[in-house]
């Protein structure tokens, strides 16, 4: 049974301590290497390589290494053959954009966590009886952000859900005060601007005023 389960307890309480993933997609594997340091060394613990990223099993490996105190995941993973590769890699947790029964079969008998991307209450609820780990609420902001999420609390609120597509630096706080048990940020922690001019201490700080943020 899931709630039995001693990976998933751990997971839950990573989430419960941490409260964000930083979202990594890039076509650079050394950009996305020292993306993944920088929010690293804000205090970030949860970073999630997209598997559309480059050699996205090579920047994992990579990152397990350099970063051994993280929890290193991936995300947008579509088929079997791609968590299967996933798996290989050491990931320590996945996100999908879709509830898929066959992924979230394999990432559990693996015993890594999956989180499936849902938006209706029929979708978050399907995705947690299919043995999700947790449900990415997404896009979350197209379907009315903060109050979208306070709304599914009342009837889904023992299902641990995780927001992203419209988190920033300003509203991270008050989706962990609705009710998930943590969020997801991409670009909101990236800038373009401070990635063109490899500003990582810049990123670094942007990822010590979340953290700070959410634990005051």
């Amino acid at each position: 049974m899931k709630e039995n389960a001693d990976y998933l307890e751990s997971w839950w309480d990573v989430l419960r301590k941490e409260r964000v993933i930083a979202v990594i997609r890039s076509q650079d594997i050394d950009l996305a290497i020292s993306l993944a340091s920088s929010v690293a060394a804000g205090g970030i613990k949860l970073i999630e390589i997209t598997w559309n990223s480059k050699d996205p099993a090579q920047i994992i490996q990579q990152l397990n290494i350099d970063l051994p105190d993280c929890w290193i995941g991936t995300g947008t993973i579509l088929t079997v053959d791609e968590l299967q590769k996933a798996i290989a890699s050491k990931i320590r947790f996945c996100f999908t954009p879709h509830v898929n029964p066959t992924l979230i079969q394999m990432a559990n008998q693996a015993k890594i966590p999956i989180i499936p991307g849902a938006l209706t209450p029929t979708e978050i609820i399907t995705a947690w009886q299919m043995g999700a780990s947790c449900v990415k609420v997404f896009p979350i902001q197209a379907v009315g952000g903060v109050e979208y999420l306070k709304a599914l609390q009342g009837p889904m609120g023992e299902i641990p859900l995780i927001p992203t597509g419209g988190v920033t630096l300003e509203n991270a706080k008050n989706f962990i005060s609705a009710g998930a048990i943590a969020v997801g940020l991409s670009s909101q922690l990236f800038p373009s601007s401070l990635i063109q001019s490899q500003a990582w201490s810049k990123i670094t700080h942007l990822a010590e005023r979340l953290k700070l943020d959410l634990a005051s």
